[in-house]
């Protein structure tokens, strides 16, 4: 069993490297950034998944998440001139220090009400974001430019290129996934899924359900962090008008349409949060019909596809296993 699951660990990670490598080569400029968009998203999307799939919380706030950690990023890249990467594990831990505080409601509070606290954090974000704007090299504690050009956030050297830079954001891809895949098979994912059964129970088997909902909730703000540097990374900047309360609204319902209980969801929501009005925009239809396509795939997933667009892929890939077997059996 020990040695199935690293082989599932490791053939996860050989996906998203070799979907990186194959992309840009399929791919032209305008979609390479689109797919390097959608990445850094996806990235997020891990943390919401998560906390659904793995506790059955409900956090609305991952957005705003993702732009605490973007904020960090271009503050630290502008103002200290960090390396690349110290700048993204920056956005990442700031992030997740946020993410534990948003958890902490969690403790006292569950479905529609954590939701509805989560989504208010997400909308005071908005309102703070809004307002002071994100760091573009300006002098100041807030590193905003006044009436001069706005300085990009530097990408690692190696990394400079749109094509280089998309497998640089599917390797932190890859490495935040299987970061969530080894917790899910240590005590905390154990941890985890006691909690999900119920509080009692976990207390029962001497869970400290206050450290591990923490832990939760901290690791998918550093998912969201880190997502949100790479976005910075690949934009070069951030507006905080895109930061708004409706798009962590966006970003969980599109996890669960994904499908929150595989690894893989994360990388179909990523696509659908910025692939698919991209490929509608291309085809001249307003990108906004996305959103009714997203609405009513979601319906279809709550009601008949609990386990998402994965789950379905899954089944109907057993399904046509166990055709085969029977029609190798009565060959």
């Amino acid at each position: 069993m020990a040695a199935q699951r690293r082989r599932s660990l490791w053939l996860m990670v050989a996906l998203v490297l070799l979907l990186a490598a194959l992309l840009p080569w399929l791919a032209n400029a305008y979609w390479v950034k689109t797919l390097t968009s959608a990445l850094a998203l996806s990235t997020a999307v891990a943390g919401v998944a998560l906390l659904y799939g793995q506790l059955g919380l409900v956090s609305l706030c991952q957005y705003a998440l993702l732009g605490a950690g973007g904020w960090v990023a271009l503050r630290v890249s502008h103002g200290w001139h960090w390396p690349f990467e110290l700048c993204v594990l920056a956005g990442g831990l700031s992030a997740a220090l946020v993410g534990m505080l948003a958890g902490l409601p969690a403790l006292r509070l569950k479905g529609l009400y954590l939701a509805l606290v989560t989504l208010m954090m997400a909308g005071g974000f908005q309102v703070l974001i809004t307002a002071i704007g994100f760091p573009d090299g300006g002098p100041g504690w807030l590193g905003r430019m006044m009436g001069s050009e706005r300085l990009l956030m530097a990408r690692p050297g190696w990394a400079s290129g749109d094509g280089a830079y998309l497998a640089y954001s599917a390797a932190w891809l890859a490495a935040v996934l299987a970061l969530i895949e080894l917790h899910r098979r240590t005590r905390a994912g154990r941890s985890w899924a006691l909690i999900r059964r119920g509080e009692a129970a976990a207390l029962g088997a001497g869970v400290n359900v206050l450290l591990y909902q923490t832990w939760a909730f901290g690791l998918a703000g550093f998912c969201a962090g880190v997502g949100g540097a790479l976005l910075a990374g690949a934009v070069g900047q951030l507006d905080g008008r895109g930061f708004g309360a409706s798009d962590s609204v966006m970003v969980f319902a599109l996890t669960v349409v994904g499908g929150a209980y595989h690894w893989g969801g994360a990388l179909v929501a990523g696509l659908l949060l910025r692939a698919v009005p991209s490929l509608l925009t291309d085809w001249g239809v307003n990108g906004f019909v996305a959103q009714m396509v997203f609405g009513a795939a979601l319906l279809h997933a709550l009601i008949t596809a609990p386990g998402g667009v994965i789950g379905q892929i899954q089944d109907a890939l057993g399904a046509l296993g166990r055709w085969r077997l029977q029609r190798g059996g009565t060959a």
